[in-house]
């Protein structure tokens, strides 16, 4: 991924500050530090499996199932839990970690001995990841961050980490490496100010998904699977 450059950003500011009557763009500032700092005592000293009973109390509220399993048992159980959810066709990113945590027979053989179809994002096809995505029945990725206190998985995307195939098919099953959890979304954009501060990449669009996607603006009447995924799935992979 090629970094982008910024050209004549100080002017531009500069010139907006002079328009509303302020000073000069400046440079150098230094966050205050508060006094008072409730955001980080919720569920602070939790221990993984702390965390992990925290996110299950949640997502029931959400409407999203939680599925328990190990590195060893997780081919099994995500072929357990795709026939769940109605089979193929699936759709996937091209995610180094499929290969990490053993799932690359199932997704390179297309699910051997059932005929599901998998379509893993390529970059190269351009909108046929789209229509693949569009007629999946399941959309497979891994989560990167995982919030406890709102059951909500954050994506980083990439080339190869299409976003459409977390919310154009009609189920969708993320993967939750444990290590993954933390409390709230305190953490998730501390660690992502800390990957910026150190100049490291930073993906282009970071999607945070809180289950199937719902609705409740007519009538404050709740509609799940009103513009994406009928159905959400999380199976949590003990990776300590």
């Amino acid at each position: 991924m090629k970094r982008g450059r910024i050209h004549r950003r100080e002017a531009f500011l500069n010139q907006v500050a002079e328009r509303l009557g302020r000073k000069a763009y400046a440079t150098n500032v230094q966050a205050p530090q508060w006094r008072h700092q409730p955001q980080w005592t919720v569920f602070q000293g939790y221990s993984e499996d702390d965390l992990l009973e925290v996110l299950k109390t949640q997502c029931a509220s959400i409407h999203t199932d939680v599925f328990e399993t190990n590195k060893e048992q997780l081919p099994l159980t995500l072929q357990k839990v795709v026939s769940h959810y109605g089979g193929g066709p699936v759709v996937t990113w091209n995610d180094p970690r499929f290969a990490e945590y053993g799932l690359s027979h199932l997704l390179y053989h297309h699910w051997p001995n059932s005929g599901i179809h998998v379509h893993i994002w390529d970059p190269s096809l351009g909108a046929v990841n789209i229509t693949e995505a569009e007629q999946a029945n399941i959309g497979i990725t891994f989560s990167d961050i995982t919030l406890a206190e709102s059951g909500t998985v954050v994506l980083f995307s990439d080339r190869g980490k299409g976003r459409t195939v977390s919310f154009l098919p009609q189920n969708y099953i993320c993967i939750i490496p444990k290590s993954t959890i933390v409390p709230r979304m305190t953490q998730a954009a501390f660690y992502i100010h800390q990957q910026v501060k150190a100049g490291k990449e930073v993906a282009s669009c970071i999607n945070f998904i809180t289950g199937p996607s719902n609705s409740a603006d007519i009538e404050m009447n709740l509609v799940v699977g009103v513009h994406g995924p009928v159905k959400a799935a999380y199976v949590v992979v003990a990776d300590g």
